[in-house]
């Protein structure tokens, strides 16, 4: 019998790719260059002295890994629905996507966020960034109730959609997500479970505060509903128009939003290591370009269906964020634990499908 090759990304050319482990870091490894370039040169410019450099690109460094724990999850989510995706459709969120993940959500949205609440313009934000780091930094901090209200509601339901499956029959923890696909079939059970989730997590604050809270987290939900109706829509345009098209603008807003609400935590976090707005677009940008490359690499080489719950650990580690960001709502909760937490139920995961494909193995020979 023949040996049957697991499938691999398939490029904008439909060409069938073969790659190498350095050739998916190519990018984030020249990226990473680039940033502490910059960053040597920021630190230099805004210290004067070698220690205050080192110091800036220390800080690069640890926001980069900080951004590579928090958003793995969400490199298995994107591969996840990459490999539905049409190669063009690929190409395309892998290329603009990024673009727009490292410059909309790193420098861009924070700007927005201290537009909005200070009532300010965008240069005078930029402006305050700039001279102002401290204060750019407490209006920042002062925006973060609603930023997590709404991205822990939308994270939450990204999570319980894939778990409230009726079709799905790999389970994993399979004592929950049995009882979760089987009652699955009752309509809009996940938003009656995250709806239940904010009116808890909503009582336990006062005043303007649940309010607040709670009017953020009803557009989370809003958001994720109507991101997946027009996705729909946009899609089953496509596909009446170039026939059984599957995956095309409509996911790739699905994604961009994902992608947007995984950065809510990372960008608002990384205020806790440094105020400066243009350090933390570095750090955080060579992260991002590293979560790219994993991406890449576990569409191209069929992780997700090499190791069966690997999806698995990444959808209880969405789910787990979004708790985090309900309970940031409450107490502060440091980024490092949040990053470990994802990474410890991948690991987890990671190492239950071994053992699985081992026994497999055992029992076929």
């Amino acid at each position: 019998m023949t040996k049957q090759t697991p499938p691999r990304f398939v490029g904008a050319s439909g060409s069938t790719l073969r790659r190498s482990m350095l050739s998916y870091l190519k990018w984030a490894i020249i990226v990473t260059g680039l940033g502490l370039a910059l960053g040597a040169a920021l630190g230099w410019q805004t210290t004067g002295t070698f220690g205050g450099m080192l110091s800036i690109l220390f800080i690069c460094a640890v926001l980069a890994v900080l951004e590579i724990s928090l958003s793995f999850d969400n490199a298995i989510v994107n591969a996840n629905k990459l490999k539905e995706m049409r190669p063009e459709w690929q190409h395309r969120f892998l290329t603009w996507g990024i673009v727009i993940a490292v410059f909309g959500m790193r420098i861009v949205f924070p700007l927005l966020i201290v537009v909005i609440a200070a009532g300010i313009g965008p240069w005078q934000a930029l402006v305050l960034a700039a001279s102002q780091p401290e204060e750019y930094a407490r209006i920042m901090d002062s925006a973060h109730l609603p930023i997590a209200a709404f991205g822990g509601t939308f994270l939450m339901m990204v999570g319980l959609s894939f778990f409230f499956d009726h079709e799905k029959d790999v389970h994993w923890v399979d004592w929950i997500e049995r009882h979760m696909a089987k009652y699955a079939t009752i309509r809009g059970i996940e938003v009656a479970v995250v709806l239940l989730f904010v009116l808890g997590f909503s009582r336990l604050l006062q005043g303007t505060e649940r309010t607040v809270f709670f009017n953020a987290a009803i557009w989370g939900l809003m958001t994720f509903l109507l991101v997946e109706v027009l996705g729909g829509l946009l899609d089953s345009t496509q596909e009446t128009l170039h026939g059984a098209a599957q995956g095309g603008l409509g996911a790739f807003l699905y994604l961009e939003v994902l992608d947007a609400s995984f950065s809510f935590d990372g960008v608002i976090g990384a205020f806790a290591l440094s105020q400066n707005l243009f350090v933390i677009a570095i750090g955080l940008g060579i992260g991002a370009m590293y979560v790219r490359s994993m991406t890449i690499m576990l569409v191209e080489n069929a992780t997700l269906s090499e190791y069966r719950y690997l999806e698995h650990g990444a959808f209880y580690a969405i789910i787990a964020l979004s708790i985090v960001m309900f309970a940031q709502a409450l107490v502060h909760i440091p980024e490092v634990i949040t990053g470990l937490g994802g990474a410890a139920l991948i690991g987890i995961s990671l190492w239950s499908s071994i053992r699985w494909n081992r026994s497999t193995a055992l029992r076929e020979a």
